[in-house]
């Protein structure tokens, strides 16, 4: 946040002494869990944040919304955060220049194909309005893509694609007039424990006496957990994209187009497109560099799938973090061993379109009040109980 457009701690040399709750993390799980927070009336909040505001995970360019996937819980928490950025502009106020342009996943086998039409039956069951269509109905909705060697596609017309900085200034903002504060340029430096309780966050501005501490600290979650003694497997992977230049014409207004095989994505960006991958060679490590190379990989799919793509004009690129578990599926919940720890981190590449949804959970697990979902499979605890582990098969 800069403080032109709203408060901002970075102008003061010191953190508050005291707060009810501290929030690590500024991306779009801190600032919705605060704003959850601040609307029903828990204002005694700091969100300690190393860099600015959307700095990490959440600071992509464009962030994908859908509720497409394969795993109940996961479309019970897309579809329920669709509904909080179509309500956006009226809570909390902000527009984040969402485009529902649905979501068409390619599918280029027979598994797949069978496996998305088992995956639609349970997302229409929950209210989303996803169907199988034929190959060239998908080429009628992205007239990019080449028909050669497509099965199916599935397509869910209410997913598309909004703006995370948007989201997170729009939550930041609110939090702020009911009261928050936004630590931000404040690194945690440790975390007191007394018995089973965590008692203080240290800063590198001050330390933070609390009641109760919520990690949202996406990438690093696993060093904020370690220092209160609570184990979050979370690791970083980078991942990358690149936009064009613009385009003259101008590109059609296309779905949110992904080659499930590949994970190669594409979709309108501004005045051009923007392209991406999951290289599965890529190292685990908090390295951030854009490399041009990467760009090869995607030209492979291209040349392939979609072919004038290949070709097209790069201007830029980009390169930031997913916070990955074991599973592939987020973290949320309070800590076994610390009961006023709790945390939501790990989303694995959903998080930004998870949300909303999340800020809610976070809030009633806060209150003691009953989630509109049962979030207990996705307890960290899973790994380390040999409970059941909840694969998601639909991973960009």
């Amino acid at each position: 946040m800069s403080s032109s457009s709203s408060p901002s701690l970075s102008t003061y040399r010191t953190v508050p002494p005291t707060a009810d709750v501290v929030i690590i993390g500024g991306g779009v799980m801190g600032a919705s869990i605060a704003f959850h927070l601040a609307e029903a009336g828990v204002t005694d909040v700091v969100v300690v944040e190393r860099g600015d505001l959307c700095s990490g995970s959440s600071g992509k360019p464009i962030g994908g919304v859908r509720a497409q996937f394969s795993d109940p819980l996961n479309i019970e928490l897309g579809s329920r955060s669709l509904r909080a950025f179509q309500d956006f502009p009226h809570r909390p106020g902000a527009d984040i220049r969402l485009d529902s342009v649905g979501y068409l996943f390619l599918l280029t086998t027979d598994r797949q194909a069978a496996d998305f039409e088992a995956s639609v039956g349970i997302q229409n069951s929950l209210g989303v309005p996803t169907r199988m269509i034929g190959p060239d109905k998908a080429q009628r909705l992205c007239p990019y893509i080449s028909t050669d060697g497509l099965l199916a596609a599935a397509f869910s017309p209410t997913d598309g694609h909004a703006r995370p900085a948007l989201v997170v200034q729009g939550y930041a903002d609110a939090a702020t007039r009911a009261g928050v504060t936004f630590a931000t340029h404040t690194c945690v430096t440790g975390i007191d424990t007394a018995g089973d309780r965590v008692t203080a966050v240290h800063t590198d501005r001050g330390r933070i006496d609390c009641s109760t501490v919520i990690c949202t600290a996406g990438a690093w979650s696993g060093q904020i957990g370690a220092m209160a003694g609570v184990d979050l497997p979370v690791r970083p992977v980078r991942r990358q994209l690149a936009f064009t230049a613009p385009l003259t014409p101008p590109a059609p207004r296309i779905p949110f187009t992904i080659d499930f095989a590949s994970s190669a994505y594409f979709h309108n960006s501004d005045d051009g497109l923007l392209f991406g991958l999951a290289d599965p060679g890529q190292p685990e490590g908090f390295d951030t560099t854009w490399t041009p190379e990467w760009l090869e990989l995607f030209q492979q799919v291209a040349r392939e799938r979609a072919p004038a793509l290949a070709d097209m004009e790069i201007a830029d690129g980009w390169a930031g973090l997913y916070e990955v578990t074991p599973d592939h599926n987020a973290l949320i919940g309070r800590s076994g061993e610390v009961p006023n720890f709790l945390y939501a981190t790990g989303f694995s590449g959903h998080g930004f379109l998870q949300g909303p949804a999340v800020g809610e959970i976070v809030r009633d697990l806060h209150l003691g009040r009953e989630p509109f979902v049962d979030i207990s499979p996705l307890s960290a605890d899973r790994f380390r109980t040999g409970a059941e582990i909840r694969p998601e098969a639909h991973v960009v």
